[in-house]
This record gives C-alpha cells, structure tokens and sequence, in this order.
C-alpha cells in the first residue's frame, strides 16, 4: 500500500485498521520535517513504535514508522482518526502549524495523552502580541521595548517612540521564522520599516515594533508541563542564508552546541536568567488559566544588560531540536514525553551527553529567495555516519534507493557531534563529501574564525576596551567516538 496518494495509509501488518498488540510503547508523531525526523529517531532509539502523520513522505520517517498517512497535519479530525485507529498511547506534534491549528487540543479530548499546548496556550508564538502582552500584563523581566500601532495612522508615531533608534518589524502571526524584518539587514531606515509595518497592517495582520537589540542570539529549550520547567543544552541558530550573515531570514540553514551546555559567549549566570524568563512565563500561563505540556523554546539576545527574550516558540526549533535531540541517547525518551504529556517528568529522565554538536542544513541553491526546484542529491548514509554523522531528512522526495529530490525548502540536516564545536563542524564538512549534487550548504557554521568572532562581539559589548583574550575552542579532552550511548559520567542532567 503506497502512502504517496492523498490520504492513504501504509500498513506493516496485513490487518487494518487495528494494529497488533504490542508491549512497547506506541507513539503518534506529526509533521514531515527534519526536526520531526529526529524526534521520532529519538523515539526509535528508546524502542518506541512510532506512526506518522505528514503531508509530505519524508524517506526518514517512512523508514522508521510502523504506519503513516498522507494527512493535512492541521487537519485535527483526520489526525484524530488515525491516532484511535492505531491505537497510539501517546503523541507528539513536531511544527507550529498544528498547534495553532488546535489539533493537540483535538487528541487530548480522545484520551491521547500529547506533547504540545492546546491552542489557547500555543498563542505564546502563535501570536506576538498574545506574548507580550501577557508577560507584560505579569511583570515577566527581560523584555526590549515594543509597540503595537492599532492602525495604518499609527505606524509613524509608533516609529516616533524609538526617537531614531533602529527597531524590528514583526508580523504577529506565524511566518516559518521569515517575515521579521531587521532595519539595517532587512530595510535601510525608518521610511522603509513603516512601509513594510503598514503592509502587514493592510493585509488584515498585527504588527509589532520593537527595538533592535545588539548582541549575540541564543536558544534556549525546556520541557514544560505541570511538574515544572526542565532545560535543555543551550544552542545557537543561523537564520541568515548567506556566509558571514548575509543574505535574508530564512528558517535556519544549521546551528551549534556546546559540550558543556553552555555557548563560547554565554555564561552559567545568564544562562540561570534566561531560564527564569522561561519560568516566569510558565508561571504566566499558568495563572491565566491556560495548562501547558510541551517544549517551550525561548529565543534570546544576550546583550550588555543581560539576556532579552526577543520571541517564544511553542514545540522544538529546527533545526536547534536536532542538536539536543541528538544528545538524547539514554533509550528513556519516550518515559520522559510520556511524563510531560501528562503532567509529571521524572527529573533523572532529562540528561544529555556532554558532546557539542554542529547541524547544516543542504538547501537549493537560491533557498529563501529564488530557490532552484527539482535537483538530485545522490547521498550515501552510511558513509556520513561513519564520519561521524548523521542525517535527518527534511522537504525532499525520495526517487531512488540513495537519492533525493530537493523541493523550494530545506533538503536535509546533517548533524556532527565531537568533544568541541569546530570539531562537530569538520565532522560535518567531511560527511557533506558524501552528498552529491547541485546544493548550498554554509560552511562557516561551528568554524574557529565564527566562534572567536562571535565571542570577541559579545566581549566588546560586556567589556568594551578590554583587550582580546583567546577563547577556549576546545572544552574536551580528545576526541571521544562519534556517537554513542554514553556512560553515567558524560551525562548532564
């Protein structure tokens, strides 16, 4: 039974539409992108059965589901049905769309237990405004100044508020990580900020503005539900297309971790301060009468006055879930989303290595602008994870055993992991000469030189006039293998 048609389902046993009965536990996983290909892998390797929903095939996930189904993955009647008649014991939803959409709302009033808020919770990113408001409304600290024009009339005087200032245009809505605008990056000067603010306003859309911050961005995971907030290591995104920066928002060509949990600029103490942010506005919604169990992601500035939250995310980043994820190696991860869809995490349960890792997306050439459809990459997986990697399939097609087609997004993740961050970055960069093809990957993310300007832009901000000083590259004794279930004294919990 093929699972290309729309709305068929492919089946490992010749009965349907009740599955076997099975001692292991069984997880609904929904979307078709890289990140929710590592999630499942991640379910996989803690022995889980997993069922797909996606309206993508996604060869990754195909590989490891015991069933799939070609569903709209907002489509909550839909996933409902599939979910009962696999008769799965818990779920996890992987993008923002369905949560937005109300489907983790949809599951739990048919007894599924899931990873993910309901709708009314999940407007913490669903919408901008929703978020600030609350925590202003909560007296939630680490938050840059905004304004919300009510009208195209308002957008000049809103603008006024930053008395010249550089500030960010941001559509309130969802926009897959590409419709803020940066002035300075994305538009020259005020004039042309108000023209995009007012465009949004125009659409029917809310906008907020809000000052622009100068510093160094970091994320920061937890998984939240009503036993409290868990972190996870910290990473670093690439949202820009182009080396160096350049080039146009997209939804995150690769990021990085370190082995430590930290980052090269960012200190244990504003670590700590960010994750109070973090609970803080657990706590918010919490008085606001609105439950939350799932994966609350905070993107953070880290500036000279500390950590500012600069926006929040209601499920795991792509792609910074692939770099914890690939951290989670101790076969307990299913227990553990079990315990947040329910409301109680074993805190022993939330451990991960003490490895730094390197994720770069390959993507077609012209990814956020003008992308080329349709090329071939001809990939060998098994050679990748001999380097030291491993794959995570994102929007392609599979057209043979070894080879994929790119469509207008991004193709697929590869993750290294290392004792340091360069060297999870070279993993990487020797994996990627097992991909064949016409593709844009970035190559300077991870690398020495980023890392040590990264670090010296965050020094001279905290200690301006200061001289230099070197930075540890390397956190790790020599190089540990390059992947592997780690003994109790590599973990962190």
């Amino acid at each position: 039974m093929g699972s290309g048609e729309s709305g068929t389902w492919r089946r490992t046993t010749p009965i349907y539409p009740v599955p076997p009965a099975v001692a292991v536990m069984r997880f609904l996983v929904v979307g078709g992108d890289a990140r929710t290909h590592a999630i499942a892998a991640t379910l996989h390797r803690a022995e889980a059965e997993v069922c797909v929903v996606s309206s993508n095939t996604n060869p990754g996930l195909e590989r490891l589901a015991k069933a799939s189904a070609r569903i709209d993955p907002t489509d909550a009647p839909r996933v409902v049905d599939f979910a009962r008649a696999q008769r799965v014991e818990a779920a996890i939803i992987g993008p923002e769309a369905p949560l937005a959409a109300g489907v983790a709302d949809a599951l739990r009033a048919v007894k599924i237990p899931t990873v993910g808020p309901g709708q009314a919770a999940a407007q913490i990113e669903s919408s901008k405004w929703f978020c600030r408001e609350l925590l202003r409304k909560h007296g939630v600290e680490g938050q840059p100044k905004f304004v919300v024009p009510a009208s195209v009339e308002e957008v000049d005087r809103a603008i006024s508020e930053f008395a010249g200032a550089p500030f960010v245009v941001k559509p309130s809505g969802l926009t897959a990580g590409k419709g803020v605008w940066v002035q300075g990056s994305d538009f020259a000067d005020a004039k042309e900020g108000a023209v995009y603010a007012k465009s949004i306003l125009l659409q029917g859309g809310t906008v907020l503005l809000e000052e622009k911050l100068e510093g160094e961005e970091f994320s920061l995971m937890a998984f939240v539900t009503d036993s409290g907030v868990y972190p996870m290591p910290a990473v670093q995104d690439f949202k820009r297309a182009l080396e160096g920066n350049k080039g146009g928002n997209t939804g995150g060509m690769g990021s990085y971790s370190q082995r430590d949990h930290l980052l090269p600029f960012l200190s244990p103490a504003d670590r700590d301060r960010a994750l109070a942010t973090m609970e803080k506005t657990a706590a918010a919604l919490t008085t606001e009468g609105l439950s939350y169990r799932g994966i609350l992601y905070g993107g953070f500035m880290l500036t000279a006055q500390g950590p500012l939250l600069l926006e929040y995310n209601a499920r795991f980043g792509d792609p910074e879930g692939i770099n914890v994820l690939t951290l989670y190696e101790e076969g307990d991860f299913a227990e553990l989303l079990l315990g947040v869809a329910t409301g109680r995490v074993d805190p022993n349960l939330v451990r991960f290595r003490r490895r730094a890792t390197v994720v770069k997306y390959v993507v077609p050439p012209g990814y956020g602008d003008r992308p080329q459809v349709g090329g071939i990459l001809e990939l060998d997986p098994m050679a990748i994870e001999t380097d030291g990697a491993h794959v995570f399939y994102g929007n392609v097609q599979e057209v043979g055993p070894s080879a994929v087609k790119l469509s207008h997004s991004r193709g697929i993740a590869i993750a290294g992991e290392a004792s340091a961050i360069h060297e999870a970055s070279a993993r990487v960069e020797a994996a990627l000469k097992s991909v064949k093809g016409n593709y844009y990957v970035r190559h300077d993310i991870g690398t020495k030189e980023d890392l040590a300007r990264r670090t010296e832009h965050m020094r001279a901000i905290l200690s301006p006039g200061a001289k230099p000083s070197p930075i540890p590259l390397s956190v790790a004794a020599p190089a540990a293998a390059p992947s592997s279930a780690a003994s109790a004294d590599e973990l962190i919990g």
